[in-house]
């Protein structure tokens, strides 16, 4: 049968596929529109499918926090290439993602991908997507906090975000320079007390086989394992790091100076340069 130019026109604004990819769906389904959609859903999940083990190492990457500041979240949609990651479909569907993402407050990235938005889950918008684009997308990373208040960051690459909780508000451009520091130095915890058991463990062995390397004498090895793990703490623990903005103070010298009372009870980041 004809395929009119537009019949064609209509189901590219209906989903949102490439003029070619719906005029061949409208031939397929003999002009019924209901069927041409199930067919380029079809060959999204086709795609996905075919393209399952590839990675993706680019996309967008994006914190949110709510209008009251006491929630937020930390979102990134991946693609394979930095081309579709900045195309305007693309960023505009990873804002869709973490507008959901931040409204609905899912409890994990499968509940997540389940949120319906115009009518569709997150799962199938970004498989229809993966269909028009021919690449692998995947929500590649899902977090969520909630606090006393909350800020984040957003570099101008999209490529690293992060989310910061803190005990109490604080003046908003000191809270926006720490979620800055947490973005650029890459802390593993907030402190040594909650640094995970198993990196301390990593560390402490990591500088006893050193030590051994450099021909220490037993007796000082455990030693010099625990200076390194004080060293560890120093570089990699956000408050104990030094402030980006100050390099002379710690980060948390430098809230104390803003407020005696605040501290960071947590955060959250991602970069997909790491």
């Amino acid at each position: 049968m004809e395929i009119k130019a537009s019949d064609v026109a209509k189901l590219r604004q209906m989903t949102g596929s490439g003029m070619m990819d719906c005029k061949n769906a409208l031939v397929e389904a003999n002009g019924d529109f209901d069927r041409a959609q199930e067919i380029i859903r079809e060959k999204g999940k086709l795609v996905a499918s075919k393209r399952a083990d590839r990675e993706t190492k680019e996309g967008a990457v994006i914190a949110k926090i709510s209008a009251d500041a006491a929630k937020g979240i930390l979102v990134c949609l991946g693609c394979e290439t930095d081309f579709v990651s900045k195309t305007e479909e693309f960023q505009a569907l990873a804002k869709k993602v973490a507008d959901a993402a931040l409204a609905n407050l899912p409890a994990d990235t499968e509940a997540l991908l389940n949120l319906k938005v115009d009518g569709a889950t997150i799962a199938e918008l970004i498989s229809q997507q993966t269909g028009k684009t021919g690449e692998k997308h995947q929500v590649a990373c899902y977090d969520k906090l909630e606090g006393a208040l909350l800020t984040c960051y957003n570099h101008m690459n999209g490529k690293v975000s992060s989310l910061v909780a803190f005990s109490k508000a604080l003046l908003a451009d000191a809270a926006k320079y720490i979620a800055m520091q947490t973005a650029a130095m890459s802390p593993v915890s907030v402190s040594k007390d909650d640094c995970p058991k198993e990196v301390q463990e990593r560390e402490l062995r990591i500088g006893r086989e050193q030590a051994k390397l450099d021909g220490k004498p037993e007796a000082m090895i455990e030693k010099i394992a625990q200076g390194k793990l004080s060293r560890f703490f120093k570089d990699s623990t956000l408050l104990a790091q030094d402030f980006i903005n100050d390099s002379k103070i710690t980060v948390e010298a430098y809230l104390k100076s803003v407020d005696k009372d605040v501290t960071v009870t947590s955060f959250k980041r991602f970069s997909l340069n790491d």
